[in-house]
């Protein structure tokens, strides 16, 4: 077995995965006007909301900069809003409005289409998530 071989890279394989299953959540997600990054802001907020940009960064695992302007394009589309902390004016709450609190109603049918579309036992789907997320946790000790 050749060590550098293409296809024996474990950086090769979740990349492609990761491309793979991201282009099947573009359909599913263009009719409610929101990206794959967008949706992972959504999915944290309705489990969490009202979130401090800091807090929703470390739960995305994103920086802020990068979360920064997927807030704006959300806010714009009137799915969010963004204020000041009463006790920190230097800290920015996010918060859901009634259309992006709404919005949860459609999202609960994207895990069930994913699943459909990937062909996938949702057990095998469980175990691989469980692996993925070992992989994480290895790689940002």
């Amino acid at each position: 077995m050749d060590p550098l071989s293409l296809e024996n890279q474990v950086c090769f394989a979740l990349a492609v995965a990761s491309r793979s299953v991201i282009a099947l959540y573009r359909p599913v997600l263009e009719p409610m006007g929101l990206t794959h990054p967008q949706y992972l802001v959504m999915l944290a907020l309705w489990e969490r909301a009202p979130l401090s940009v800091k807090d929703l960064a470390g739960l995305l695992q994103l920086e802020p900069a990068t979360l920064s302007p997927l807030l704006k394009r959300l806010e714009a589309a009137g799915l969010v809003e963004r204020r000041r902390g009463t006790a920190d004016e230097r800290s920015l709450a996010v918060t859901l409005t009634d259309d992006g609190r709404a919005l949860r109603a459609q999202a609960e049918k994207i895990p069930a289409t994913i699943v459909e579309r990937l062909g996938m036992d949702v057990a095998e789907l469980q175990d691989l998530h469980k692996a993925l997320t070992r992989v994480i946790a290895a790689a940002t000790r």
